[in-house]
């Protein structure tokens, strides 16, 4: 699974708007929009945020690995 979709399936589960997280994270929620499209990939600074707001590894947000 490609980063922009963890982020997708994350979110849903979480039943949470592309804004929430967004101001969550402190990023503009285009930038997230960005994000999840796969338009943009995220700096590590965003990286490191997205993983703790969601409890998840970044392993497991990059798709690198399947066990959170």
């Amino acid at each position: 699974m490609k980063l922009h979709e963890r982020m997708r399936e994350l979110r849903k589960e979480r039943k949470e708007t592309q804004v929430q997280v967004a101001q969550s994270i402190g990023i503009t929620d285009r930038q997230y929009q960005r994000f999840e499209a796969g338009e943009q990939k995220p700096g590590f600074e965003n990286l490191c945020a997205l993983a703790d707001h969601f409890g998840v590894s970044l392993d497991y947000l990059a798709g690198r690995m399947d066990e959170r």
